[in-house]
């Protein structure tokens, strides 16, 4: 029977496996399910896809962002009011929409994710000790998620030495009145080749709610640009996968190799009835310039312009969030830089038009961008590794502070501003790739944020590389410390040390601060 069935899926849409059987044995009835095929189910209604998930389920939510989230299925779990979830997602999005809408509706105990993104409530019932809240490295939780769905019990990374992730002591719960009640565990470390990693368990889930492009009727399925990200391997590593498409087609419709995720891994499919596809910063080449007064834009854009002197041809750069993005309106067109994004893209181009903006293809800043002829999209645990491996050669990314042996910090101040580290510690975990952090030199206090020592949890330990503020260029040895290499014409050596909180050598090359020309 199971043979006679697979010759019945094998023939042409609209020829009738019945034309066959008096051929075959009488006694072989061929029978077909219109909601199932094979080990996958089809649904039609969101709330029956999501059977079985109950109070104190552990799940996880495909997407970066509000990009690629599966809109339906998290309405769904909101009408079936279940409560006490665990939820594992990249990102919490926004306060009224995606996962912020579960929260808003307090049907969630605890989250599992790397960064708040833009959603206030989410840090809001955190610090009011509502929700659990356990940050984990972006790059470490896509190899969680897939060491999970690979059988691997634990794995080792560099990322996250000497930070809060290894030590143990990140505030997880807060009671209501404010004090720490729990607080994650130090991690084991080992040495391999001269270099610490720690270990990180594998994560499983009892569902994961994946958002695809299209599904075939045997249950494969295929992603459209960045909206890959974690879908991919979160769909490999729950005890039941649920799946919701905006088409499905008849098997054949897309080749072989063209297959993201094989049925194998895939339990149940649903056509989303309809999608919103919510852009969370909408960003064009024709945006309305920033609000910032003149002495803000200006040392702003000094800093870019220095910044994108750090470019070289053929490389492979990651830029983060804010002025180190900014950098690549810079670079000069007889160079070809190829600019990956954490979310899962190689050969970032420039921001699109009004007419050409694409909800399925941002930045790991959530803003919409173009990919440039040649680039490629990929999976969020590829990402990372293309970033730990080394293959990644020049990092750019903000600080809050940095200290003068290259220690970085950037992702939160404890019981008031919770960032989360996003992409960044992995960013910097590489010993291959060079780190530059571009930042004011001060705080909006006036603070130096250039230290003896950080006082803030740290992103990295002894990886930063060069730092560029709009009044300095300092490279950083990570035994000796820090050495003015330029200077910005209207400051001076005494200025510079009146506003870093840390003593630094002079070069006896001490020269003007470079900037790129723009016909470079």
């Amino acid at each position: 029977m199971a043979a006679l069935r697979l010759l019945a899926w094998a023939l042409p849409r609209g020829v009738s496996a019945r034309r066959l059987q008096p051929a075959l044995p009488h006694r072989l009835v061929l029978r077909f399910a219109s909601d199932r095929c094979g080990r996958v189910r089809f649904y039609k209604d969101p709330v029956k896809a999501l059977e079985g998930v109950k109070d104190g389920s552990t799940v996880m939510l495909g997407g970066f962002g509000l990009c690629g989230i599966p809109e339906n299925l998290i309405g769904a779990l909101k009408t079936k009011g279940v409560k006490d979830l665990k939820i594992i997602s990249s990102n919490v999005g926004v306060d009224d929409f995606g996962l912020g809408i579960l929260l808003a509706s307090k049907q969630v105990r605890r989250v599992v994710c790397s960064y708040l993104g833009e959603n206030a409530l989410c840090e809001q019932l955190y610090l009011a000790g509502q929700v659990d809240l356990e940050m984990t490295p972006q790059g470490t939780l896509a190899e969680r998620i897939r060491a999970g769905g690979a059988g691997v019990p634990a794995f080792y990374t560099p990322t996250g030495y000497g930070t809060l992730v290894q030590e143990g002591g990140a505030p997880i719960r807060y009671s209501p009145d404010g004090h720490l009640v729990t607080l994650s565990q130090p991690r084991e470390v080992r040495e391999f080749n001269g270099r610490h990693y720690l270990l990180e368990h594998a994560i499983r889930a009892d569902f994961a709610l994946v958002k695809g492009w299209k599904a075939d009727r045997s249950g494969n399925v295929i992603f459209r640009g960045s909206a890959r990200n974690f879908n991919v391997p979160m769909c490999k590593a729950a005890d039941v996968a649920v799946v919701e498409v905006e088409e499905i087609v008849d098997v054949g419709s897309f080749a072989p190799e063209d297959i993201h995720i094989p049925n194998i891994y895939v339990d149940r499919v649903i056509k989303g009835p309809k999608y919103e596809k919510r852009i969370e910063r909408l960003t064009t080449c024709d945006s309305p310039p920033s609000t910032m007064n003149k002495k803000q834009a200006e040392a702003r854009t000094r800093i870019i312009k220095r910044a994108a002197l750090e470019f070289e041809d053929g490389m492979y750069a990651n830029l983060g969030i804010g002025i180190p993005v900014l950098a690549s309106n810079f670079i000069s067109p007889k160079m070809t830089v190829y600019l990956h994004s954490e979310n899962g893209i190689l050969g970032l181009g420039p921001f699109p038009s009004k007419k050409d903006v694409d909800p399925d293809i941002i930045n790991a800043g959530k803003q919409t961008v173009t990919v440039i002829p040649g680039g490629c999209f990929f999976a969020s645990d590829d990402s990372f590794a293309m970033i730990r491996g080394g293959h990644i050669q020049l990092t750019m990314l903000g600080a809050m502070q940095v200290s003068k042996y290259g220690d970085l910090a950037n992702w939160m101040v404890p019981g008031k501003k919770v960032k989360g580290m996003g992409g960044a510690m992995d960013l910097v975990s590489s010993d291959k790739t060079k780190v530059v952090v571009t930042m004011e030199h001060c705080t909006k206090t006036k603070q130096p944020k250039i230290m003896e020592k950080c006082t803030m949890p740290l992103t990295g330990k002894r990886c930063v590389d060069l730092i560029i503020t709009e009044k300095a260029v300092f490279t950083v040895d990570r035994k000796k410390g820090l050495t003015l290499t330029e200077l910005w014409e209207g400051s001076s050596v005494d200025d510079v040390k009146a506003t870093t909180a840390c003593p630094f050598r002079v070069s006896p090359n001490l020269k003007p601060m470079e900037q790129i020309k723009p016909d470079a």
